[in-house]
C-alpha cells in the first residue's frame, strides 16, 4: 500500500514547514534500523533517545522522506517539520491506513489496575451479544480468530501498529473494538485519532510517577481518554458517547469535570449510578446483583456470576456491566453469558498446580494498590501462611518500592524481595529500598522477609518454605515474556519459572528454569 506524502500531510496538525516536493511512501517507521526503501521515517524525541540523531541512518537505508520537530536543512529527500512528532505520527498513521477508527465503534479502557481484565470482560460481552468485536490489549490483539502478541512489556503499541490493527479489523468485517490505553500510550499520543466513542476508567492509583512526576500529572494523562470523546466526529452507525468511571476511586472528582460527554459511575457505595447489591466473593469466583439506571433513566437489575476472584474483580465486572447495560443497553442474558465466558486472564491470579500440597499463583500486581488487592484476595484463599515473591522495577517510580514492601509486611506472612526488570539500576539498591520499607512497617529480615536478587532462586525459596496448605504468590510479571537487565531483554515467564521450581521440588518432569544473568549488584 503506497501513498503520496502530500496526501498524508493534508490536514496535519502542527505543520510548520511542508516540503516543496512530493514522495511516494510505502511504510512508516520510528526506528531507523527498521527502515526499508520508500519508508517515511518519523524522528521522535524521547526521554533518553532523540530520533533526530538517526536521520542519517534512516536515509542510508532508503527513507523516502523524514518528519521531525527540529529545523533540518539540505536533505536529499523531503523533510516535514512539525510542532509535535508524536501527534504527527498518530495522524499520519491513521491517514496511511484510511482512518479506520471512523468505521468502528471504539471503546477505550484505561486505569492503573484492572485495565486488561475489564477490556477482556467487555470484549466477551460484546462477542456474546453477537457483535463482531476486536481487541487491542497490553497482552495481545484479537482480530477475528487471529491472536497477535503485542510485545514483551505492558504498554499500548505505537501509533503505526495501533492503526494497522484497526485497519485489519475493518478488513475482517469487525464492527466494535475494545482498546486498552495506558497512561504512556495516552500521553505519547499513541491512541490519538482512534476516535473513541465510549471510555472506561477503572481507577487511578500510585504508579508511573517517574514519568508523570506527580499523581496529578498521572491523573491528567489518564483523563486524556475522556477528553478525547469530545473530538470524535459523529458516526452515523453509532451515536452514543459516554464515560464510565469509578465512584469509589479518588480520581472520580477530577474525571467527572473534564469531559462534556455523559457519565455513568459504578461502585459499591450508594452514590454510584450503578452498584452491586449483595456482593459475594469466594475462592471459586464472585456474584452480585447489578442495580441502576441506564443513560435514559430506565432501571435495570442483573444477576451476575463470574469465575474471577477478589473484590477488585468485582469492580472490574461492575465497570463492564455499566458500559454494556448503561450505555450500550445490551441484552441482559448476553451480558451474563459474556461475563461467564471470561475465565482467568493470563497472568492475573493464575493458578499453577503440579500436585504440590500448597497453592501457587502468578499475578501481575506491580503497584502498591494492586499488590494490596492481590494479597487481600490471596489471604482469603488459604487458612495457612501467605508467601509473596515480588520486586520493583528499576528506572521507575522509586516511592512504590517502600510502599509495596510495607503492603507485603502488613498482609503476607513471608515476603521474598527479588529482581523485576532492574534495567541499568543497581538491583542491590532497589532491594535495599524495599528492605527499608519493610523494616519501617515492623518487618524483620530473615523472619518476615528475605532479599534474593536472583528471581529464579527467589521462587525456588518460596516453594521450599511453603508448608501444606500455604499459598505462594509470585507478583509483578504476570503474563510478561521478558525481564530487562541492563539494556537487554531476557526471555522470562513467571509461570514457567514457578512450574520449573515446583517440578524440581516434587522431583517430577517439568519445564527448565528460564535463564537470567547474574545481577546481584
Amino acid at each position: 500500500m503506497d501513498m503520496q506524502l502530500s496526501q498524508l500531510l493534508f490536514g496535519l496538525p502542527g505543520l510548520i514547514k511542508a516540503p516543496a516536493r512530493d514522495a511516494l511512501i510505502s511504510g512508516l517507521k520510528i526506528d531507523s534500523r527498521d527502515v526499508q526503501p520508500g519508508d517515511l521515517f518519523v524522528a521522535l524525541s524521547g526521554e533518553t533517545v532523540d530520533g533526530h540523531r538517526f536521520i542519517a541512518d534512516a536515509l542510508a537505508r532508503g527513507a523516502a522522506a523524514i518528519v521531525g520537530q527540529q529545523t533540518v536543512e539540505n536533505l536529499l529527500v523531503p523533510y516535514v517539520q512539525v510542532q509535535d512528532s508524536r501527534l504527527a505520527l498518530a495522524y499520519i498513521s491513521a491517514g496511511f491506513y484510511g482512518f479506520p477508527a471512523r468505521r468502528l465503534v471504539m471503546i477505550g479502557v484505561t486505569g492503573t489496575d484492572g485495565k486488561t481484565t475489564t477490556a477482556n470482560l467487555i470484549y466477551h460481552i460484546l462477542q456474546s451479544a453477537g457483535l463482531r468485536t476486536g481487541m487491542i490489549s497490553t497482552v495481545n490483539a484479537r482480530i477475528g480468530e487471529v491472536v497477535l502478541d503485542t510485545g514483551f512489556h505492558v504498554t499500548t503499541p505505537e501509533a503505526p501498529l495501533v492503526q494497522s490493527y484497526l485497519a485489519q479489523m475493518v478488513g475482517a468485517g469487525l464492527s466494535h473494538v475494545v482498546l486498552e490505553a495506558t497512561s504512556h500510550g495516552l500521553a505519547q499520543q499513541r491512541v490519538a485519532y482512534c476516535d473513541f466513542d465510549l471510555a472506561v476508567v477503572t481507577n487511578v492509583t500510585h504508579e508511573h510517577l517517574d514519568y508523570h512526576k506527580s499523581y496529578e500529572g498521572y491523573l491528567a494523562a489518564k483523563g486524556l481518554l475522556l477528553e478525547s470523546l469530545s473530538r470524535t466526529s459523529a458516526k452515523p452507525f453509532f451515536t452514543a458517547r459516554g464515560a464510565v468511571i469509578n465512584r469509589d476511586d479518588r480520581s472520580y472528582a477530577y474525571l467527572r469535570q473534564i469531559t462534556q460527554a455523559p457519565i455513568l459511575s459504578y461502585g459499591l457505595t450508594i452514590e454510584a449510578d450503578i452498584t452491586a447489591a449483595s456482593p459475594e466473593t469466594y475462592p471459586e469466583g464472585l456474584k452480585f446483583t447489578a442495580l441502576g439506571q441506564d443513560l435514559d433513566g430506565k432501571s435495570f437489575q442483573l444477576q451476575v456470576e463470574s469465575a474471577l476472584v477478589g473484590e477488585f474483580n468485582l469492580y472490574n465486572v461492575l465497570a463492564a456491566v455499566t458500559l454494556a447495560c448503561g450505555f450500550m443497553k445490551l441484552d441482559a442474558e448476553a451480558v451474563r453469558r459474556g461475563i461467564k465466558m471470561t475465565d482467568a486472564i493470563p497472568g492475573r491470579m493464575e493458578r499453577i498446580d503440579l500436585g504440590q500440597p500448597f497453592s501457587a499463583i502468578v499475578d501481575f500486581a506491580h503497584t502498591p494498590n494492586a499488590l494490596r488487592k492481590s494479597l487481600e484476595t490471596a489471604r482469603k484463599l488459604t487458612n495457612s501462611r501467605l508467601i509473596a515473591v515480588f520486586g520493583s522495577a528499576g528506572l521507575r517510580d522509586r516511592q512504590k518500592r517502600r510502599l509495596m514492601a510495607q503492603v507485603s509486611t502488613q498482609l503476607a506472612d513471608l515476603a521474598v524481595f527479588t529482581a523485576e526488570d532492574p534495567r541499568t539500576e543497581s538491583l542491590a539498591g532497589i532491594l535495599a529500598d524495599m528492605a527499608q520499607g519493610a523494616e519501617a512497617a515492623g518487618g524483620k529480615e530473615g523472619e518476615d522477609f528475605y532479599r534474593v536478587p536472583d528471581r529464579r532462586e527467589a521462587i525456588r525459596l518460596a516453594t521450599r518454605l511453603a508448608r501444606p496448605g500455604d499459598l505462594v504468590i509470585a507478583c509483578g510479571k504476570g503474563h510478561e515474556q521478558s525481564m530487562c537487565f541492563g539494556e537487554i531483554e531476557y526471555l522470562w515467564d513467571d509461570r514457567i519459572a514457578l512450574r520449573a521450581a515446583l517440578s524440581e521440588l516434587l522431583n517430577i518432569p517439568g519445564p527448565e528454569m528460564p535463564f537470567l544473568p547474574d545481577a546481584a549488584n
